[in-house]
């Protein structure tokens, strides 16, 4: 490869690729050459939309297929934005197509899936990646140093992620559709939190996996019912346990602390940092002191923050992804480390759904 930088296509005018359109042109080392939707009108309202919030130096061409976009000889790499049920079908075909693949999460309906998509990958020599951002900010680097260094062996690791959805999502948003996305709040949300336990843990693997349905929807006899408040835990060796619960009822929230023998880490928007031109975190040390009759705790809380815009702006999370995924395109040579990960977080997930269809019951974790 000869450009400098690489030459991107998105493949579905999802919402969330609104997001993305920005990030590609912060990252740097990437273009925005085209955008496909189904329908060219709904391609170009796409594009002028966001050229509006953030012009790219050129205009991306709009296109009316999928097809048309991995036939361009001018592209690089895909990022698919579409749904999980549709998702396996496109990053095949733009794997053949010779495209490096960033795709959304979850990855696929099951690991099966996902290990499929990862082998067409690699026998057409593509690169294979998920888009969970916080894998590239300067703060997760960051807490790696902290959880190695100051919170010491690592005892438990807690998170949520969860939003309060409206009256109507169960029955508009795709999310709560059982053929577009079966997986519900597990797959759309619960991926963060086993993402950032995994993550804790330098992807060891569990020994054992719980998870339990809370809340769910069924649309018709035809799919099976959606999880719309989901819980579960993970037990790894040396008796390390994590818990996580992600939902669509409940507040706003996406903390995750991560507990060892010395400290206790805390991050209270692990997924998406909170509006400001910086991240941060907090690592507390408490004590219990004991004179007499008197009992205190000394809190020990020290935050930390880090010179990161929190989000759609050089140096974000979002541009990081892009950059790094770019710079693997034009160093031409691949990273295994993603798909991997990508593979055992899925399999992770489709255990704990496993055990909450068998009403809960914990399962020995086979990768």
């Amino acid at each position: 490869m000869t450009t400098k930088t690489c030459r991107w296509g998105i493949l579905g005018a999802a919402f969330i690729a609104r997001k993305n359109w920005q990030a590609i042109r912060d990252a740097g080392n990437s273009t925005l050459v085209a955008v496909a939707s189904r329908h060219v009108e709904k391609a170009r309202a796409f594009i002028t939309e966001c050229q509006s919030s953030a012009p790219h130096p050129v205009l991306p061409d709009a296109l009316g297929s999928y097809e048309a976009l991995l036939e361009r000889p001018d592209l690089d790499a895909v990022y698919i934005p579409l749904p999980t049920g549709l998702r396996k079908e496109w990053v095949l075909r733009a794997a053949a197509a010779g495209k490096h693949v960033l795709v959304e999460k979850p990855v696929g309906i099951c690991a099966d899936d996902v290990a499929e998509m990862i082998a067409t990958c690699e026998k057409h020599g593509v690169q294979f990646m998920d888009g969970v951002m916080f894998m590239h900010g300067q703060r997760l680097k960051r807490l790696r140093q902290v959880v190695d260094a100051e919170v010491g062996p690592v005892r438990h690791i807690a998170s949520q992620f969860s939003f309060r959805a409206d009256d109507s999502f169960a029955h508009d948003n795709i999310r709560a559709h059982g053929t577009l996305e079966p997986l519900g709040c597990l797959g759309d949300l619960g991926w963060y939190c086993l993402r950032f336990s995994l993550w804790a843990m330098k992807e060891a693997r569990p020994l054992q996996v719980t998870g339990s349905i809370h809340a769910e929807v069924k649309a018709g006899d035809e799919v099976a019912p959606v999880p719309l408040a989901f819980s579960g835990t993970l037990t790894f060796p040396g008796g390390v346990s994590a818990s996580f619960h992600c939902s669509f009822d409940a507040a706003n929230a996406q903390w995750a602390v991560v507990s060892g023998d010395r400290a206790l880490l805390h991050v209270s928007d692990f997924v998406l940092p909170f509006s400001a031109a910086h991240t941060q975190f907090s690592l507390t040390r408490s004590q219990f002191v004991l004179d007499r009759c008197r009992t205190d705790v000394v809190g020990g809380h020290h935050i930390e923050t880090l010179d990161e815009p929190s989000n759609n702006a050089p140096g974000s999370q979002e541009a990081g992804l892009f950059r790094s995924f770019s710079s693997l395109v034009l160093s031409g040579k691949t990273d295994s480390y993603w798909p991997q990960i990508s593979l055992l977080t899925q399999q992770v997930l489709d255990a704990c759904l496993a055990s909450a269809h068998q009403g809960g019951v914990p399962l020995a974790f086979q990768a």
